[in-house]
């Protein structure tokens, strides 16, 4: 090779390559690791062009200028990274303004208690990296400036940047650019735009009601249900991929029979739909607002803004119609004022629900423990002296009936540590509902992000398991059991591009009231329809007129 195309190649092409490829790389799902791609970067035409037309004119590029190019650079990869990983393992495009609160959380989620070492050592070990791309983005456009003042090389970069921007934006809105975009990476100045557009809508928003729309109409009265109790289980990342996907489906199918088993068994029937959830792979509140208030929440801006208003909400209306109502909420672990506005009697967070047992991972409270202590403390239910042995079911003393809603966290990613299932559930609710040794092997399984699908089916196994054990052998007689998916599971778990759907099932012994619901969409069995009913916040109404005495 000689000199002359030996310093082409390191001085001009060996930089494009690694400025290309730092700035169009894909996501290797499902982990967290880039994929090489050979994609056009619109971003880096323009800081490109931008250097040769300093060159043209200046006849050097001054070193300033380069250090500033290095720097949007850096920052273009740090933000294309994001932009091309977190879709792939949550399942959603990010949202700075309201995740980058809750990036504490994730990290700890893994439950191994060092939650504050691994921030300290995430941000030493950032930073390094971030000094080493800075110094490689810097050294790519150096060796760049310092070639592009030769006319052949500059105008060659020139043309090649005019090119690229042309193919860009001149078959933007014509029939071709669906196929020109296959070629390009996603431009991060979109995401940047998107991220300015969430910030201010977040901040400058007018505070006013009206932008929320119409909500369900909460009137009538509750004599369909008959007095019976209702349990809304917000089902943590059960989504419809556990149908929809073979693989997943079939791994659960025992589980799930096991379920529908305890359901028969109980001498009650079960009626299935799906419906679209707000939120996909997490920020499930935007889940429980949607149902328990009827109103759109898929902008959490939204949501924030409900929560400031005196909206009329399901639980009100329970409460309105001589209900008790609970929010048991172990995965609450911070003061929630703003939960006065779904008006329950009783919230019931990590610290207010009793468990005394040991800690199972970042939720500390295993669901099986959190639904003992609802049995115990509002069905007004003990374990092991029940009157009927063939069947286990306490019988009801006269009392007040309960609306409970109970946001499940066992399955909440990372899906990990996952207790063992107990037969004697009148442990749960003391010092010792598991062993040390169960607690040590529950922490020993190692967490995965990326390979999380092994996790999740034994964490919905959990879920199946105990949901079957209490309906056969626990629940009050007159039990009306709502168990909706919240979102889907994580990107890593569901795979790409997929809808965001979750099921809904209603159980109960009441072959009337479900009568009502196959009326509004629903099916028999456990297996919804494959098309949603609509959005969340619709199933409001639904819930609301099949509870009311008025046909």
């Amino acid at each position: 090779m000689s000199p002359s195309v030996r310093e082409l190649v390191r001085g001009v092409l060996l930089p494009l390559l690694v400025l290309g490829g730092l700035l169009g790389f894909g996501n290797a799902w499902p982990s967290l690791w880039p994929q090489p791609r050979l994609l056009l970067s619109v971003e880096l035409a323009g800081l490109l062009l931008v250097l040769v037309l300093a060159a043209a004119s200046l006849r050097r590029v001054p070193a300033t200028l380069v250090r500033a190019l290095a720097l949007v650079g850096t920052a273009g990869v740090v933000l294309h990274y994001i932009d091309v990983t977190v879709p792939a393992v949550f399942g959603r495009r990010v949202n700075v303004y309201w995740d980058l609160p809750h990036l504490g959380a994730v990290i700890g989620m893994d439950g191994s208690g060092a939650a504050g070492w691994r921030t300290v050592a995430a941000v030493v070990l950032v930073a390094v990296l971030l000094v080493v791309l800075y110094r490689i983005v810097r050294a790519c456009f150096a060796a760049l400036a310092q070639r592009a003042t030769r006319p052949p090389v500059g105008w060659s970069l020139a043309a090649g940047c005019v090119a690229t921007l042309l193919l860009w934006f001149g078959t933007s809105g014509t029939a071709l650019e669906g196929r020109i975009a296959q070629l390009f990476a996603a431009p991060v100045s979109t995401m940047v735009a998107e991220q300015v557009r969430f910030l201010r809508t977040a901040l400058v928003r007018e505070a006013s009601s009206a932008r929320l729309g119409a909500g369900p109409r909460f009137t009538g009265d509750l004599d369909a249900l008959g007095g019976a109790d209702v349990l809304i289980v917000f089902a943590e990342a059960y989504g419809a991929v556990t149908f929809d996907q073979p693989p997943l489906a079939a791994a659960l199918a025992p589980a799930r029979a096991r379920f529908a088993t305890a359901i028969a068994r109980s001498g009650r029937s079960v009626v299935s739909a799906r419906v679209v959830s707000p939120t996909f792979g997490g920020a499930s509140w935007l889940a429980h607002g949607a149902l328990l208030a009827g109103i759109d929440t898929r902008d959490p801006a939204d949501h924030a803004l409900l929560l400031s208003t005196d909206r009329p909400t399901l639980v009100r209306h329970f409460a309105a119609n001589a209900y008790r109502t609970v929010g048991w909420m172990p995965g609450l672990h911070k003061p929630w004022p703003e939960g006065r506005f779904y008006g329950f009697d009783r919230i019931a967070d990590a610290d207010g629900g009793g468990y005394a047992g040991p800690p199972f991972g970042f939720w500390r409270i295993p669901d099986q423990a959190s639904m003992a202590l609802i049995h115990e403390q509002e069905f007004a239910g003990r374990f092991g002296d029940d009157p009927a042995p063939t069947t286990g079911r306490v019988v009801d003393a006269p009392r007040q009936p309960r609306l409970v809603v109970f946001p499940t966290v066992s399955t909440h990613a990372p899906f990990a540590a996952l207790p063992p299932l107990t037969e004697d559930w009148s442990r749960l609710s003391g010092a010792k509902a598991f062993s040390r040794e169960a607690v040590a092997a529950a922490e020993a399984v190692p967490v995965a992000w990326t390979d999380a699908r092994p996790a999740y089916l034994a964490a919905m196994r959990y879920q199946f398991g105990w949901l079957a054990d209490y309906v056969a052998d626990h629940a009050p007689t007159n039990l009306l059991l709502i168990v909706i998916g919240d979102h889907q599971p994580i990107g890593a778990v569901s795979g790409l591009a997929q809808p965001w759907d979750v099921p809904v099932h209603v159980v109960s012994h009441d072959r009337a009231l479900l009568a009502r619901f196959e009326a509004a969409g629903f099916v028999p069995g456990l297996t919804p329809a494959q098309h949603p009913l609509g959005p969340m916040h619709r199933l409001t109404q639904v819930l609301v007129d099949a509870f009311s005495a008025a046909p």
